[in-house]
């Protein structure tokens, strides 16, 4: 496809939503009030609106290689205290996919040095749970392993961020979600780790209550990320 292609198409949708909805640019343009934040995968085939099917105004959306959540990524940083502080989103996602090359390429050595130094970050959540990864004998069971594992560690990294730790210090309604897409079967599937910034008894997930030694935080953790450490090991 030629990018001219793409100006034709994007004509066409424009003249079949006027009239289908005639007001419908003029009352998008009206006001912006997305309900949700979703950090996904830069990956083509993992469209946020497209998989979770909302309409245009209803999602914030941030993208990167493998879908990180880097504590000096000041991009992303700016977008998750925009959504928060600014537009009072009260949902965010954080979602890998099946599939993921960026992933994959950190299992290996990736051949772009810029790339590379991003995907350390994957590198890290394999030298965490190295044990678990490490008694998969199925490389290709491994591999979606680490994808799921990456989600995780992710949800942790932006329970920590200081936006995040202060919104839930002031009581605002702040849910972290961690999802993955199956590209083969089109469903989003929830990992089941979310953190609402509760104490630890209070967590959604049975795994909150079953702390794992091998994953438990440093004791200064507070109550709401020592849950969320502990789903770590124990999401599937």
């Amino acid at each position: 496809m030629t990018y001219r292609r793409i100006l034709e198409r994007n004509r066409r949708w424009v003249d079949a939503t006027r009239q289908s909805d005639p007001d419908f640019f003029a009352r998008l343009a009206e006001k912006h009030e997305p309900h949700f934040l979703f950090i996904g995968c830069s990956d083509a085939r993992v469209p946020a609106n497209v998989i979770t099917q909302t309409h245009a105004g209803e999602m914030f959306v941030h993208r990167n290689v493998a879908n990180l959540v880097v504590p000096t990524d000041n991009n992303l940083l700016a977008v998750l205290e925009y959504a928060v502080e600014a537009l009072g989103v009260s949902d965010v996602f954080v979602c890998g996919h099946y599939g993921c090359g960026g992933v994959k390429a950190a299992m290996a050595s990736a051949r772009l040095p810029l790339v590379d130094n991003w995907l350390n970050n994957i590198r890290t959540v394999q030298r965490l749970h190295a044990a678990e990864l490490d008694a998969i004998a199925d490389p290709e069971q491994r591999y979606r392993r680490l994808v799921e594992l990456n989600v995780v560690e992710q949800v942790y990294n932006l329970s920590r961020t200081p936006v995040v730790e202060a919104a839930w210090a002031r009581g605002t309604e702040l849910r972290l979600h961690g999802w993955v897409y199956e590209l083969t079967e089109g469903l989003l599937r929830d990992l089941d780790v979310t953190l609402d910034g509760r104490p630890a008894g209070a967590a959604r997930s049975p795994a909150a209550s079953a702390p794992n030694a091998d994953t438990a935080p440093v004791t200064s953790a507070p109550p709401s990320i020592a849950a969320g450490r502990r789903l770590v090991a124990d999401a599937r």
